[in-house]
């Protein structure tokens, strides 16, 4: 099984750090909001639903210690974990649903409050658990014997609480017996892939090939892939999806080629107040990380960098997306507005 990528021990979060992966597997403490608040922007913790449950428990470690005004203080520890990371939906659903908690709580005594939420944060941890196995086992469904697979980016359990959302497709199907066999591309500049899903499948003993992410296409012509499976930062009620830089260009190549193009997330990524991509705000970050793999610089120094760390994929060029509660197919706008109505 997939190593916890979070959990709450001794009154502090414990995460891997996911920046020293695959050289060495070392476990950190949070126990401060500024500390929960650089692991996610120093992305030692990443993948939107993990940053969601980072961000849950972040804020009950900024306001545990609160005496009087804890709601001020709430706003302000909202406030600064909403400035960590713009792009993954997961991280203000949770920073949302722990506001929600705090005040229908309102009126009780302080401690109270912070019990109920520690609670709901751990109940976030929970529900992503039980949510990414439900994903795995609707999307395995769509996994023939012998199927080719790419993956891009990091959607395992390191992205999760501790299954995945991609990966946990892949996960449940291996388990299947279905004999897949998964391709990962390296996923420039950070290598989320080579550094990150490499491991995680060769941990689960699946059949993984790393290639350069300059080789998919190639590999398409020969026949050799026959799905791709991604994760997803946010949705837009369209189904216009924001995933890591890299995704789109995969998207474009699946639909020449003919090959399904699948987006595994939890409902908790679809934004329903964005109608489209075009309102999907994308995360710019350090030039350093195009100009150096670890501390080695590998351009020039001065040389100008643009470094966003996501794209968005047009919904018509997704074939389905996988969420815990079932394959939403097109057209996304009525598929999704169904499934949410139907949880209301």
């Amino acid at each position: 099984m997939p190593v916890p990528t979070i959990e709450w021990k001794r009154n502090k979060l414990k995460i891997i750090d996911q920046t020293l992966l695959p050289r060495k597997l070392r476990f950190i403490y949070c126990d401060s909001l500024e500390s929960v608040w650089k692991a996610i922007r120093r992305m030692k913790i990443r993948g939107a639903p993990a940053l969601g449950v980072a961000a849950a428990y972040g804020v009950y470690i900024g306001i545990k210690d609160a005496d009087k005004d804890l709601f001020t203080a709430l706003k302000r520890v909202i406030r600064y974990l909403s400035s960590s990371r713009p792009t993954a939906r997961n991280l203000f659903w949770a920073l949302e649903k722990m506001k929600k908690t705090a005040y229908r709580h309102r009126g009780e005594d302080n401690d109270s409050i912070k019990k109920a939420l520690l609670k709901e944060a751990t109940d976030i941890l929970e529900e992503d658990k039980e949510i990414c196995r439900s994903i795995g086992r609707f999307g395995s469904a769509l996994i023939k014997k012998n199927d080719r697979i790419l993956t891009h980016c990091n959607a395992g359990g390191l992205a999760t609480a501790d299954f995945g959302t991609a990966l946990g497709v892949l996960f449940t199907a291996h388990k299947e017996n279905k004999n897949i066999k998964v391709y990962v591309d390296e996923t420039r500049p950070v290598l989320q892939g080579a550094r990150l899903t490499a491991w995680e499948l060769l941990r689960e003993k699946i059949d993984t090939t790393l290639i350069c992410d300059s080789m998919a296409a190639s590999l398409m012509a020969k026949g050799k892939i026959n799905k791709i499976i991604v994760g997803a930062d946010r949705i837009a009620r369209n189904g216009d999806t924001a995933n890591k830089i890299g995704t789109y260009s995969l998207a474009i190549l699946a639909d020449y080629h003919g090959v399904p193009f699948y987006v595994a997330a939890p409902l908790s990524t679809i934004d329903m107040g964005i109608k489209n991509g075009q309102e999907i705000k994308i995360e710019e970050r350090n030039f350093d990380e195009v100009k150096k793999i670890g501390d080695i610089y590998i351009a020039p120094r001065d040389v100008n960098v643009c470094n966003p760390a996501f794209d968005v994929t047009p919904g018509k060029l997704i074939t389905a997306i996988i969420t815990e509660k079932g394959v939403l197919r097109k057209p996304f706008t009525g598929a999704i507005k169904k499934v949410f109505i139907s949880k209301e």
